[in-house]
């Protein structure tokens, strides 16, 4: 697993909440994990309105009101947890990139830097 950047335990996501990372090391977070049904998925924290602009109103803020879509704050798109696809807002059809994750049976959770892994856990 040399190609990959461990970033949390599962146990340490709950049901209905994101939390943003910045495995690489640049300063500001550039992946977001949400936790959905059960399942954890794996987004770039990069709204495709407007040339990847992050997605987080505050640290870890990604989510709507009732938690059931990610949304931006920069422009108020908001996309579907599982497919990353925006359901309302100026990119509507367009969709968040996923990134390659890998949970463990230890329950942690990696991210992959090129390739390989899957967008969700379940």
């Amino acid at each position: 697993m040399s190609a990959s950047v461990f970033l949390c335990r599962e146990d340490a996501l709950a049901e209905g909440q994101s939390r943003g990372f910045d495995p690489w090391g640049e300063g500001h977070d550039t992946v977001l994990l949400v936790r959905h049904g059960g399942k954890v998925y794996g987004w770039h924290d990069a709204c495709p309105h407007h040339g990847g602009t992050p997605m987080a109103w505050r640290k870890d803020a990604y989510l709507n009101g009732d938690r059931s879509r990610i949304v931006c704050a920069a422009h108020g798109a908001q996309f579907d947890i599982a497919s990353g696809v925006c359901t309302l807002g100026p990119c509507l059809g367009q969709s968040l990139q996923p990134v390659g994750i890998v949970i463990t049976s230890e329950q942690d959770i990696y991210i992959c830097r090129e390739g390989g892994g899957d967008t969700e856990h379940d």
